[in-house]
């Protein structure tokens, strides 16, 4: 990826002619012109639509289109639980700070309830005439009761008899009962009833603990005499259709859906919480008692009832969005389980990478690691390897500790099976689990209960400061010396999303990396101001310095005619300082190419200030999630890997660390199989305009398709085949 030569040819001098003096200078710019940014929530809104290019592309598998839907729907109720919610906070208590392109937060709430009622209605027009249509062709049915036939008639209404009606409970709404409390994300049924002459209100959960599409098993006969078991209707509307049964003697006026998001922002007070523990426990529960963000009702909704929800909600009455029915799009996850392959991406099988896989019978773990250092790219490569590491090192009688941070793990996790089994055979092991990694909470706080009940020694962070790096430490005891290694990544010790996240995981018995990991260890549990890092890059220590520096270092080769290029893939360009950074290296010449995932707060192609910046955002069958910085030196190449994006938050208010990787075999994968193969994509890949919208890539004429994504799986499959063919024997 050398950097082309960007400068303006020069002409010949002509004889006799005069001197031509040198054009003045460009006036700096102001770096605070708001003009020169893009507001960071419509940024990310603008995410929402790539992801649901995804769903409205019939390239993509049927299943698979209905599962990017759903993730939308996801993302915005996180996007008003989190972003939305803490705007309202700010207007809440007076606060004017404008945002980076110079918007208040009122006219930034105006612009995204523009958008996101704007994007509620695509989503959901997608599924009427879109996927609905088309997965009745496949033979997957998603049913409206009306359309229901007699044999499925039935068979609904045992499943309601069976399974439904012992499970609900209406809550009436009278001056004797207070208005029920409406927790957060629950879709609800608002029903009228006739009592005399009287109207009253009362509300029924639909219960998330029940299926959201109810099979219909056998009864999903179809005109033509065949079965089809894939055939669904709607739980709302099932209880909908018998809410007689709930109000017996009573006439039934109306049922209407809605649906209701509060803010899900956990203030948690670190100085004045003498548990950590507790106040998280705590916040959990108290999530869902937050005010109300967002109402979504349906638009045939009456004005009375609609206006007795949002004055007992206390939702502001800009804050409703009138969207078709169903609500709640993201629970068409529920579709996940649909056993229909053929509607889905071919099934892969993740590789080990040839240095683990090659002699995993000839050698152990930790030789292999010794001989080299090792690189896995998830999830074209299995994530295995990392859980083997960590079992080997709980059972082998040479270890002696274990240290690990813990961000997302999930449920049923091996990683943690690995620890708890490494304490029961006597190791010594020390974890921090990050009680506030969002939405995470109360798994975190399991593992964390079941860890120190092992004997386990649990930190929960430093005050202050969330610590999302992902690092772990195996020290063991070698002949006469202590052996540290050491396993980094950009990704969680999460096995389930490792097979659904690009990420990047890097094995090494490197004696700084080694002597860091220990430093950053006694940071993290103990009392280590003035911890010093050879290699590793930490924040908020000096991972924000050693970038700068880095980066002006590329300024100082364009300068001396050196060339100077950037490649940075990360999630989120945003914060202030490097962005103006990113602009100034542009300026004097350097060529940076960002790959983006999400939010982009900087402009790029703005003439004589960005136009040597470039933007692409890769949206596909895996989640971007790896981040990798790469610098072109001026030929002695340096990349570093790790869990920091360009945010103020992951500079300053978290632990992040970036490793280097310095093996040339390791470096040159990074550069022409990763972030080569990236920046080549005309399939998946989005580039970011000067506007802040984004164009979707296709090949040029004569020129080759190329998904990232897909290619990085094919070369995989080419590894298996170069393995197994070395297995043979005689070969």
């Amino acid at each position: 990826m050398d950097s082309p030569d960007l400068s303006l040819p020069q002409r010949p001098a002509v004889p006799g002619a005069p001197a031509v003096r040198p054009a003045p200078p460009e006036p700096e710019p102001d770096y605070s012109d708001p003009r020169l940014y893009v507001n960071r929530e419509l940024s990310l809104l603008q995410f929402q639509w790539r992801v649901f290019d995804e769903a409205r592309d019939p390239a993509n598998p049927l299943l698979e289109r209905v599962k990017f839907l759903s993730i939308v729907a996801s993302n915005l109720d996180e996007f008003f639980m989190i972003r939305v919610a803490g705007l309202e906070q700010q207007l809440a208590a007076g606060l004017a700070e404008t945002s980076l392109d110079g918007l208040t937060p009122s006219e930034q709430l105006a612009a995204i309830r523009r958008e996101t009622l704007r994007l509620s209605q695509e989503l959901t027009r997608c599924l009427h005439d879109e996927l609905v249509p088309q997965l009745a062709a496949a033979g997957v049915n998603l049913l409206d009761w009306p359309q229901l036939k007699e044999n499925q008639l039935a068979a609904a209404r045992a499943w309601f008899d069976e399974l439904v009606f012992p499970v609900l409970t209406p809550l009436a709404f009278d001056p004797g009962r207070p208005f029920p409390h409406i927790s957060n994300l629950s879709l609800n049924l608002a029903v009228v009833v006739r009592d005399g002459g009287v109207e009253r209100f009362a509300r029924i959960k639909v219960p998330d603990t029940l299926p959201r599409l109810v099979p219909l098993g056998r009864a999903g006969r179809g005109e033509d005499g065949a079965v089809h078991p894939h055939t669904y209707v709607w739980l709302e509307q099932l209880i909908a259709a018998n809410v007689d049964r709930l109000f017996p003697g009573l006439e039934i006026m109306g049922v209407h859906p809605f649906h209701v998001t509060r803010d899900a922002e956990m203030l948690i007070q670190e100085m004045e919480a003498a548990d950590l523990l507790a106040s998280i426990e705590r916040g959990v529960r108290e999530r869902r008692f937050g005010s109300v963000v967002r109402l979504v009702v349906t638009p045939s909704i009456p004005a009375g009832v609609r206006e007795l929800l949002v004055e007992n909600l206390g939702v502001d009455p800009r804050d409703v969005y009138a969207v078709e029915a169903p609500l709640a799009l993201a629970g068409l996850s529920a579709l996940s389980s649909v056993d229909r392959p053929d509607l889905r991406f071919p099934a892969f099988v993740p590789a080990r990478p040839p240095r683990v896989g090659e002699d995993e019978e000839e050698e152990d773990v930790f030789a292999a690691i010794r001989r080299r250092d090792l690189l896995l790219h998830h999830p074209f490569h299995s994530f295995t390897p990392v859980v083997d590491f960590l079992r080997a090192a709980a059972r082998d009688p040479q270890v002696l500790a274990i240290k690990q941070t813990l961000y997302r793990v999930g449920r049923n996790s091996p990683v943690v099976e690995a620890l708890l089994e490494a304490s029961q055979n006597r190791k010594q092991v020390a974890v921090l689990v990050e009680l506030k990694a969002r939405f995470d909470e109360e798994s975190n706080i399991g593992w964390a209960k079941a860890l120190e009940a092992e004997g386990v020694h649990v930190i929960y962070g430093l005050l202050g400061l969330k610590t999302h790096s992902k690092i772990a430490l195996v020290v063991r005891r070698e002949g006469e010396r202590l052996a540290r290694y050491v396993h980094l990544s950009t990704g969680n010790y999460n096995a389930v999303t490792a097979t659904a996240y690009t990420d990047l995981g890097f094995f090494t018995a490197d004696p700084e990396i080694g002597e860091d990991a220990t430093q950053l260890f006694n940071y993290l549990t103990g009392y280590s101001r003035g911890a010093t890092f050879r290699k590793l890059l930490v924040a908020p220590l000096d991972l924000r310095q050693r970038l700068l520096e880095l980066i002006d270092r590329e300024v100082s080769h364009a300068r001396a005619g050196r060339g100077g290029h950037l490649v940075f893939k990360v999630n989120a360009v945003v914060e202030r300082e490097m962005i103006e950074v990113l602009m100034r290296a542009a300026r004097a010449g350097v060529r940076i190419d960002l790959l983006v995932r999400g939010v982009c707060s900087l402009r790029p192609g703005l003439p004589g200030l960005t136009d040597r910046i470039r933007v692409t955002s890769i949206v596909g069958r895996f989640l971007e999630h790896s981040r990798i910085f790469w610098f072109r030196n001026a030929g002695a190449e340096e990349v570093y890997l790790g869990s920091a994006d360009l945010m103020h938050r992951n500079l300053v208010r978290r632990v992040e660390v970036l490793f280097p990787v310095t093996d040339p075999e390791l470096v040159r994968y990074l550069r022409d199989d990763v972030l080569e193969t990236y920046l080549k994509d005309n399939v998946r890949a989005r580039r970011m305009r000067p506007d802040g919208t984004y164009e979707r890539l296709s090949p040029r004429p004569g020129e080759p398709a190329v998904d990232s994504q897909a290619e990085l799986i094919a070369r995989r499959a080419e590894l298996l085949e170069r393995r197994t063919v070395r297995r043979v024997p005689g070969a």
